[in-house]
C-alpha cells in the first residue's frame, strides 16, 4: 500500500496536456504516503486517498501483493481496498508454509535436512490429499522444506489431527528389499547395541528418536532382537509419521491463497467487470501455484497485461 510509481516522461517537444497534468499529479505526490483508499463514482475509478490527501487518477492498478511477508509492506490492503469497492474477495489463508506438529520429537531433530525422502499426507478417512518426493527440514515447531511447503497447497481446514504426515525414509526400497538390507546390517552389527547399528541406515541425529519411537532400547543387542520388533523398525523406517497441528503463520508464507476473485476481472486487461480504469496485478489475485517461479510469471504476466491496458488512451 506503498505509493511508488515510475514515470517516463516523452520525448521533449511532445508533451501535451494529458501528459503534463500526470507530470504535476506525481510531482506532488508523497512517495511515502500510504494509501487509505482507492476512490471510484459512477462504475468510474477516480483517483486514491493518501494520508488524507486526494490524488485524481483515472487508471489505478493495485498490485499490492498479498497478506504474507508483512514486513515487505505486503500487509493485505489490497483486499481491503477491493472489499470497499464492493469488489469480492474470497476468503484468506496461507499457502506455500511450514507446518507445525503435534508430537514434539521433531523438535529433538531441529536443523536437520533429509533428501530424497518421500512425504504423504493422509487425513482421518485415509484418504492421501497429497504425495511428493524430496528434501525436507525439521525445525523447532515441525517441519519445512519443498516437499512440506508444496504439501501444505493441499491442506484445507486443518485442525488438530485431520491429518497425518508420513515420512519414507528409505523410497527407493520396498519393504521386502528393505528388511533384507535390515538382515544384513543387523548380522554385520550382531554384537553391537541396537544404537549404534543404525549408523548405516539413518542420520546419526536422527538415531536417538528413531530407538525411541520403536519403543525398542537403544542399549539392547542387535542379536536380540526379535521379528517383531524387526517389522517395527521396517515399518517405521517406511512410515515415520507426525501429526500436523496447524500451518505456521500466514507472516511465515510464501505467498497467500484467496484474493481478489477472477470473476471479478477481465482475464485479458486485468480490469475490474465492475469498475472501470482499475486494474489488478500479481499476488492480489486469487490466483496461486507451487513454488518454482510459478508466482512469480502470474506476477509478472498479469502485470505486463494491467500495463498495456492502463496506458491505453
Amino acid at each position: 500500500d506503498r505509493v511508488n510509481f515510475t514515470w517516463e516522461a516523452p520525448a521533449y517537444g511532445k508533451r501535451n496536456a494529458d501528459t503534463l497534468s500526470i507530470e504535476k499529479s506525481l510531482a506532488d505526490l508523497d512517495y511515502e504516503s500510504s494509501t487509505d483508499y482507492v476512490l471510484a463514482e459512477n462504475g468510474r475509478i477516480r483517483g486514491i486517498m493518501c494520508d488524507g490527501d486526494f490524488y485524481a487518477f483515472d487508471r489505478v492498478i493495485i498490485a499490492t501483493g498479498g497478506a504474507s511477508y508483512p514486513l515487505t509492506g505486503s500487509d493485505g490492503d489490497g483486499y481491503r481496498f477491493a472489499r470497499k469497492l464492493g469488489i469480492g474477495v474470497s476468503q484468506i489463508k496461507p499457502s506455500l508454509v511450514p507446518l507445525e506438529s503435534v508430537e514434539h520429537w521433531c523438535t529433538a531433530l531441529q536443523g536437520l535436512s533429509l533428501r530424497n525422502v518421500g512425504i504423504k499426507v493422509v487425513n482421518k478417512e485415509g484418504k492421501v490429499a497429497y504425495e511428493d518426493f524430496g528434501e525436507l527440514m525439521f525445525t523447532h515447531f515441525g517441519v519445512t522444506g519443498p516437499t512440506v511447503l508444496s504439501a501444505s497447497a493441499h491442506l484445507k481446514d486443518i485442525t488438530p489431527g485431520k491429518y497425518r504426515f508420513i515420512i519414507d525414509l528409505k523410497p527407493a526400497l520396498d519393504e521386502k528389499t528393505l528388511d533384507r538390507r535390515l538382515i544384513s546390517d543387523f548380522e554385520k552389527y550382531s554384537n553391537k547395541n541396537f544404537s549404534n547399528a543404525l549408523c548405516d541406515l539413518l542420520p546419526s541425529k536422527m538415531i536417538s528418536v528413531f530407538t525411541s519411537l520403536c519403543g525398542i532400547s537403544a542399549d539392547k543387542k542387535v542379536n536380540s532382537i526379535t521379528r517383531e520388533e524387526r517389522a517395527k523398525i521396517l515399518y517405521l523406517l517406511k512410515n515415520l509419521t507426525f501429526t500436523v497441528k496447524k500451518m505456521r503463520p500466514i507472516a511465515e508464507a510464501i505467498i497467500t491463497h484467496g484474493g481478489v476473485e477472477v470473476g471479478e476481472i477481465n482475464p485479458k486487461t486485468m480490469e475490474s467487470k465492475k469498475i472501470s480504469g482499475l486494474y489488478f496485478a500479481g499476488e492480489v489475485i486469487d490466483v496461486d501455484a507451487y513454488t518454482g517461479g510459478f508466482n512469480l510469471q502470474i506476477a509478472f504476466s498479469t502485470a505486463v497485461a494491467a500495463a498495456n491496458a492502463a496506458s491505453l488512451l
